[in-house]
């Protein structure tokens, strides 16, 4: 009997521990979530964020509350431009590719198609120039002939006798690209032009930096104390207000894009389901960025 007894406790024990052993082959790897009993447990693991500086400060302030709310996980966020985080997407390097504009525009139809779109919410661009320029308003044609070339000088669009130091973005900046698409009309600016900055905040700090400089910026970035310095100008007597993007009334703006290869891993999913969460709104809009359900145009 006592033999008996001692097999049955043995061969309890096995299957408890080949239960234990089963449960441990399904814990979850870095960037995903896990579930027991259909419930989910915490997220884990840390993701890479790279691409449009334009969207970089909202990106960095919802991956610190992000972070806040989940403690076992990390948001990594680097800049780059818009073409430099779709292409770091497209080969791993990158869990998230931040663009101003769509991967069509940046990357072969065969490479958009590897990755997956996500609009997360709208931001604004604005021409700006240097405080000391005495000018408050262009029209599309005068920037166009400006970036091309054309205009010289503050005075022929009725400014001070002043040379104008054209300030432009670099060809894998989003930005620039939704310059051209948006208020150059497709044309692009002279070659060799001014001088080139990899960011908006290399640009923000060269327009304060250069007597009669003009560059553009996104309103993001166009906080009180930057103004202070830079001057923001109206394009054909409309202002670079929330209401007017909303309304189409002003043309310089672009969707913010986040894409992922494919569906992307749990971690990625979630954290983009965060930026989209009503709770988020408030500080999309602190931030100069507009929500997607704002948008009274498509």
């Amino acid at each position: 009997m006592k033999n008996g007894r001692l097999k049955a406790f043995v061969v309890s024990m096995a299957m408890v521990m080949t239960v234990g052993l089963f449960a441990g082959c399904g814990s979850t790897k870095s960037g995903d979530a896990s579930t027991s009993n259909g419930q989910s447990n915490e997220l884990s693991g840390s993701i890479t964020l790279a691409g449009s500086t334009a969207l970089q400060p909202l990106v960095e302030q919802l991956g610190k509350t992000f972070m806040e709310k989940n403690e076992g996980t990390t948001i990594n966020v680097q800049g780059g431009g818009s073409g430099t985080g779709l292409n770091l997407a497209l080969n791993g390097t990158a869990d998230i590719g931040n663009s101003d504009v769509p991967a069509e525009s940046k990357l072969s139809a065969d490479n958009a198609k590897q990755l997956v779109d996500h609009k997360v919410c709208v931001i604004g661009f604005a021409v700006v120039t240097n405080s000391g320029v005495k000018v408050d308003n262009l029209t599309k044609e005068q920037i166009q002939k400006i970036f091309t070339g054309e205009i010289t000088n503050w005075k022929e669009v009725g400014g001070d006798d002043m040379p104008i130091s054209v300030i432009n973005r670099a060809k894998s900046s989003g930005t620039r690209a939704t310059f051209i698409k948006t208020v150059m009309d497709g044309k692009s600016e002279k070659e060799g032009l001014g001088t080139i900055q990899d960011s908006n905040g290399n640009v923000e700090n060269s327009i304060k930096e250069t007597e009669g400089a003009i560059s553009y910026l996104a309103l993001s970035y166009l906080t009180d104390e930057v103004k202070k310095d830079v001057k923001v100008l109206n394009i054909d007597g409309v202002e670079a207000t929330d209401e007017n993007i909303e309304n189409g009334k002003y043309p310089f703006w672009s969707y913010e894009h986040m894409y992922t290869k494919g569906e992307g891993n749990e971690l990625s999913k979630a954290f983009i389901d965060y930026v989209l969460e009503d709770e988020n709104k408030d500080t999309i809009k602190k931030l100069g960025y507009i929500p997607m359900g704002d948008m009274k145009i498509k």
